[in-house]
């Protein structure tokens, strides 16, 4: 990344630390549960192969086409339960932004002496995205980022009227569902919502 080589290997290892615990998350939970965990997997593990230090690993060119295609079909994948709203729509929209910037990133590595990479690469003259599309994105993970990060407060439940409290909470007082430490998938995914922003701001 633009901050340097340390910046890019603590993106790498927050990325894949995330990607694996969602692996683990396969394991238990109903199919949607699980199906969820998969594809947050590949998007963790996905942000961890882009956000290796190009001074450690330049990619070959035909890498990006790769991570098009593989987050293309991701996409695609995601299209139909995005349609019914809530975390799928966020899915879609990762592997949209994964798309993106496998494609904005591509002629940085074509077009210098293997110098770029996605989300960390210095600029080049033929990398860039769209600045609009760009900022849209921008726009869209800050503000999942702050909600994330205002789901992990443990005040952010409302206790109904009349309940014993909790109503609404999982283990340790934050909010939750079926997965029994709701709060590290909240912070995997707020990790990676950090993740795919820091990655935006390079192109």
């Amino acid at each position: 990344m633009h901050g340097g080589a340390s910046t890019g290997w603590l993106l790498m290892v927050l990325c894949a630390v995330s990607g694996a615990y969602c692996l683990l998350r396969t394991r238990t939970g109903t199919p949607q549960e699980r199906r969820t965990a998969r594809s947050e997997a590949l998007m963790g593990f996905g942000m961890a192969a882009m956000a290796v230090p190009a001074a450690v690993l330049s990619p070959p060119g035909w890498a990006w086409a790769v991570y098009a295609v593989l987050f293309g079909a991701a996409a695609l994948r995601a299209l139909r339960p995005a349609l019914r709203g809530g975390h799928h729509l966020h899915h879609l929209v990762g592997s949209l932004a994964m798309v993106y910037m496998a494609v904005a990133m591509a002629p940085a590595v074509t077009g210098s002496d293997g110098g770029g990479h996605a989300g960390h690469g210095a600029a080049s003259a033929g990398a860039g995205g769209i600045p609009v599309l760009t900022g849209v994105l921008l726009v869209y993970y800050a503000f999942y980022v702050l909600g994330s990060a205002g789901r992990l407060l443990p005040g952010a439940a409302v206790t109904p009227a009349g309940s014993t409290g909790a109503v609404g909470r999982g283990p340790g007082g934050f909010g939750g569902g079926a997965d029994g430490r709701p709060e590290l998938t909240t912070a995997c995914r707020l990790t990676m919502g950090i993740g795919m922003f820091a990655m935006l701001l390079t192109l």
